[in-house]
């Protein structure tokens, strides 16, 4: 895999709003409709579209499954390493400060 620039952003922004783009691209829908969908969970939750909790919610609805590194190693293993340990299928992968797809 390698890096492609990816934003679906109608109005081509590109900040607070990378679990949207995330979501586009692992759903194969619209940017509107991402965002829409994610709303409306916080909405639900009483939370905001950012929150870990809400965008977490939303995908696990979705049904993907959540994993987190084990705390031996947390701040070494990188997107890269993420990459090649698996080389194939649609992953959305959250840093400390932000979410990326990877496909």
């Amino acid at each position: 895999m390698s890096y492609v620039f990816y934003n679906p952003n109608p109005g081509k922004k590109y900040v607070g709003d990378c679990v949207i783009r995330a979501i586009t691209k692992t759903q194969n829908i619209s940017w509107e409709r991402a965002f829409v969908e994610v709303m409306t969970e916080a909405f639900r939750l009483y939370d905001m579209p950012s929150s870990n909790y809400v965008w977490g919610s939303y995908l696990r609805s979705k049904g993907y499954k959540r994993s987190n590194l084990p705390d031996t190693c947390p701040d070494c293993y990188t997107v890269d390493d993420f990459c090649m340990d698996h080389p194939t299928g649609e992953f959305i992968v959250a840093t400390g400060t932000h979410v990326a797809a990877i496909s």
